[in-house]
């Protein structure tokens, strides 16, 4: 019997409702020997309250030294074994803007990047050029015709855009042409097995006639290629939990996610604020909400230390929002570790809290990676998280005699 068919037999309906607060790439690593991890050095008094009345761990998103995508990291989160349930970024890049993916389609998450003269890159992103900038030059690269294939671009959010590829005998195994590190060309799409190969050499010719049409471009004058994937088949929320479960994000790639899973995307946020006004406004529509706040990751990834610091102070401070709704269960945590040191995902364990009025006390007194590794719910795997929750909620009954 796998986890899903416990749930599934062990559920029971109540009213209590759960909170999942996801503080994107949260855990954090020391700039200077014995110095704070960037949660440690953020004044986090509202997540400190939590603390005392809940039950701290840390959290390992797939399998110890396994660093995650986002992907994996929030399937972990949601009860889905990453390892089993393999969903690529362009598939969830896809769903959340809305696009339905079709049986013969192939969706690519596309980052703009800056190549300098030698053809080599200088920014991965090309300096997250914001939206109204990249908007229309992905528009642009609609201009590009391959013969057989129906072609399908899409703009996002600042330097990220998604290409669908529709047509016969496409496989979603191809390696990302981001090759992850500047002053090196990017790489070109390879199949990872036979039935891949079109779509390889499809993407090829894609990349070659878009690089064409950015030619002028000083920042965005190329595009790199991540997470070829065809549309998962995923069991809902609701089939595995017994939850109505909302998704409150702003950013497409985890709206795609949690609607992959069958949650309602509701409200349309561009803020924090508006995330947490959305689910006041909902509160009483549904019993899990998954709330997901992107830029403790970003500022992680850009390496800026005091950055991430602030954006976790900035999350820290919309606490008493949820708070005041008075959930049965709090959980705060995040879908993998982006220490700024790293400039990275990485495989570090999450800092993670449970509260509510079930909860075991423990010594932890903030929320931090020290005080969590020593917490009382030990070091677990993400995928553990939703029972957990479940059982602090009241919706877990006993199994066997």
């Amino acid at each position: 019997m796998d986890m899903h068919q416990l749930t599934r037999e062990l559920n029971v309906q109540n009213n209590n409702k759960i909170v999942m607060l996801v503080a994107d790439g949260l855990g954090g690593l020391p700039v200077q020997s014995l110095g704070p991890t960037e949660l440690e050095a953020a004044k986090t008094p509202h997540l400190d309250a939590l603390v005392a009345y809940g039950t701290c761990g840390s959290s390992i998103p797939v399998k110890p030294g396994i660093s995650p995508g986002s992907g994996p990291g929030h399937l972990g989160l949601f009860g889905y074994d990453p390892l089993q349930y393999l969903i690529g970024r362009g598939a969830l890049e896809a769903t959340g803007i809305g696009f339905h993916l079709g049986p013969q389609d192939v969706a690519i998450r596309c980052n703009f990047c800056t190549l300098d003269n030698n053809g080599n890159i200088t920014d991965r992103r090309a300096g997250r050029i914001p939206t109204e900038q990249s908007a229309p030059l992905a528009v642009r690269l609609r201009e590009v015709s391959l013969p057989g294939i129906e072609v399908f671009v899409e703009p996002v959010k600042e330097h990220r855009f998604v290409v669908v590829l529709r047509g016969e005998g496409l496989g979603g195994d191809v390696a990302d042409t981001d090759p992850q590190a500047t002053g090196v060309p990017l790489a070109k799409p390879a199949a990872r097995n036979d039935q891949s190969r079109r779509t390889a050499e499809v993407a090829a010719e894609f990349a070659r006639e878009g690089a064409a049409l950015l030619a002028d471009q000083s920042a965005a004058n190329a595009f790199s290629m991540r997470g070829f994937s065809v549309r998962p088949s995923l069991p809902s929320f609701q089939e595995v939990y017994g939850l109505r479960a909302a998704a409150v994000a702003v950013y497409p790639m985890y709206k795609g996610l949690a609607k992959l899973v069958g949650m309602e995307i509701v409200g349309d946020a561009k803020t924090l604020s508006d995330q947490m006004e959305i689910v006041k406004e909902h509160w009483e529509q549904y019993d899990f909400f998954f709330v997901h706040f992107k830029y403790t990751d970003s500022t992680g990834e850009d390496g800026d230390f005091d950055a991430k610091v602030k954006r976790i102070e900035e999350f820290d401070a919309a606490i008493p929002k949820i708070s005041a709704l008075k959930p049965s269960v709090t959980i705060v945590t995040g879908d993998h570790s982006t220490p700024s040191l790293l400039k990275a995902h990485s495989w570090h364990p999450v800092p993670t809290l449970i509260a509510s009025d079930h909860c075991r006390p423990d010594r932890c007194k903030t929320f931090g990676e020290a005080d969590c590794l020593s917490g009382g719910l030990g070091q677990f795997e993400a995928k553990y998280l939703m029972p957990l929750a479940l059982a602090h909620a009241g919706r877990m009954g006993k199994f066997g005699a």
